[in-house]
């Protein structure tokens, strides 16, 4: 069904693999919806998705909705009389108006393996609580939060040493394959979906900056993740001395106990610090408003061993 009439729906970095995959196997959208221009950087500057970008310079037509709870947009594409709308991080809740508007449904192209972390930050979750393995599914969407039937998934590991900007560029580019792979068989009704297992449900929430904290109580392990989780965004943070600072990588020490939250070494191999049980050793990190540095960097350039950080 090469002549399938096809809407995509899309926002940032992750959407990019899979509206690429579509033009470059033939399939380009009639047209593209994506978020409106947004403040972006220290000047604010009014700032394009990915997503419209990339479709601009292929001329493909891009809308920007506010929303699609107006009328006049739900008739706008219906009149594209579209065959099938696929949706990939979009960001804007699609109403059941839009979503009875294709002919085939709506297909979304989701972070996990469903039904395991619905919702908005399931990369992070799937870090935070230790899974090994992740993936990413095409699911029919249907008025729930990710509760619709899964056509077909693909996964991959969690490493030790996988952050959520590893996972997310993989998985990204994993949706992408699997939706070109798959797309004939769903139009042509060769591929049925399957319903998900609600009682296997786990639900992954967005992510508040509060959310990145680290609390030194915690196990190192939990810190660990939790600053894997948050790499790139927000960044998992701490305070010393008055300042906010930002921790990028670190490695779990064996063998060192202590009162939670205290650097007890600092020097060229990073700066351990104790933690609600083991401790932890800060390799990268950056105060607020320069470059990322190494802990080594930071530590020669103050004196930490014995400071308590909060």
């Amino acid at each position: 069904m090469n002549d399938a009439k096809l809407l995509f729906a899309g926002t940032p970095e992750f959407a990019l693999p899979s509206l690429r995959a579509l033009v470059e196997s033939g399939r380009a959208p009639v047209a593209v919806l994506t978020q409106p221009d947004r403040p972006a950087g220290r000047g604010k500057k009014l700032t394009a998705s990915p997503i419209k970008e990339y479709a601009v310079a292929q001329g493909i037509p891009v809308w920007q909705p506010v929303t699609l709870k107006d009328p006049q947009i739900v008739d706008d594409l219906r009149r594209l009389e579209p065959d099938l709308l696929i949706v990939v991080a979009y960001g804007l809740l699609l109403p059941g108006a839009v979503l009875a508007i294709p002919g085939q449904g709506c297909l979304n192209v989701h972070a996990s393996l469903l039904p395991r972390w619905r919702g908005a930050a399931p990369i992070q979750q799937a870090i935070l609580t230790g899974d090994d393995r992740t993936g990413v599914c095409l699911m029919r969407m249907d008025a729930g939060l990710d509760t619709g039937p899964v056509f077909a998934c693909t996964e991959t590991g969690i490493g030790a040493d996988d952050s959520a900007g590893d996972i997310h560029d993989r998985l990204a580019a994993m949706g992408g394959k699997l939706l070109v792979q798959k797309l004939d068989d769903i139009l042509t009704g060769c591929l049925e979906a399957n319903p998900q297992d609600d009682t296997l449900a786990t639900y992954a929430g967005k992510i508040r900056k509060q959310d990145a904290v680290i609390d030194w109580d915690r196990p190192a392990e939990e810190i660990a993740r939790k600053i894997r989780a948050y790499n790139p965004v927000p960044g998992a943070s701490f305070s010393c001395g008055g300042e906010r600072i930002k921790c990028w990588w670190a490695a779990v020490l064996d063998g060192v106990e202590g009162a939670p939250g205290i650097v007890v070494q600092a020097d060229k191999d990073g700066i351990d610090v104790t933690c609600g049980g083991g401790a932890l050793r800060m390799l990268e990190v950056q105060h607020p408003g320069r470059r990322r540095v190494s802990a080594a960097e930071y530590a020669s350039q103050s004196n930490l061993v014995g400071k308590r950080l909060e």
